[in-house]
């Protein structure tokens, strides 16, 4: 890379540093091109994004911004991942490196809190904003299904009383 490149990646990151909520760094050991490209497609398609960054630009990069307590953990070969929906992206990363030992997730940080790779990994637990959504339709749709089957009872028993009333009296004028 020379400078102008070096300049760019260094704005690009800033701005990725400025608009996101999630940034996970984890410690490349040699993963392989086809370990590294599963990796990034299963990182995309939780609407995330994963980058091989040399830590001195990440640094800089990081300097001023809320992440800014992320800087101690890009020591040797590092990556970063950032997304809006943190749960997603961790959860991806954690069985990643569960499954590879030579993907190491060391920390990241949602928001200006900074979390450690246990931090990272009770993130990874908790039910994705997907899962929290159908939960919430679930919960809000349960109870409008049985005040729809409390009101429609009356009317049905109400007509079982009339029908075998009807019956009785078929009864009797035979």
């Amino acid at each position: 890379m020379d400078r102008t490149e070096k300049r760019a990646f260094v704005e690009f990151l800033t701005n990725v540093f400025g608009s996101t909520s999630t940034v996970i760094v984890t410690h490349n050991k040699g993963l392989t091109v086809a370990e590294a490209t599963e990796l990034r497609q299963r990182v995309r398609a939780v609407g995330a994004t994963y980058k091989v960054a040399k830590n001195r630009l990440v640094s800089r990069a990081l300097d001023g911004t809320q992440f800014d307590g992320l800087e101690p953990l890009f020591k040797g070969p590092t990556a970063i991942s950032w997304a809006d929906e943190p749960v997603g992206v961790a959860k991806v990363l954690v069985e990643f490196a569960k499954k590879n030992e030579k993907l190491e997730v060391l920390g990241g940080a949602l928001g200006n809190q900074v979390l450690d790779a246990n931090g990272i990994k009770a993130l990874a637990e908790l039910p994705s904003l997907d899962e929290l959504r159908g939960q919430l339709v679930g919960m809000i749709s349960t109870p409008a299904t049985r005040l729809a089957v409390l009101s429609q009872a009356p009317a049905a028993q109400l007509a079982r009383v009339l029908g075998a009333y009807a019956r009785t009296g078929d009864k009797e004028a035979a």
